[in-house]
């Protein structure tokens, strides 16, 4: 009985240990990402919340 355990579990292991096949790989394009935005645009948001908080600040 436990030589027929350790058989099946050698099948099973043997069988799920699969590489693959032998159809060619699909090999995807790269993605290019360009940047549209210019390199100040990403400052103008904290400068306006920086404005506005001082406003507050100012108006007590």
């Amino acid at each position: 009985m436990k030589k027929l355990v350790i058989a099946a579990a050698l099948t099973a292991a043997a069988s799920t240990a699969s590489a693959g096949n032998l159809a060619e790989p699909v090999i995807e394009a790269p993605v290019i990402v360009e940047q549209a935005e210019s390199s100040s645009s990403g400052i103008l948001l904290p400068l306006l919340l920086l404005v506005l908080v001082g406003a507050a600040v100012a108006s007590n």
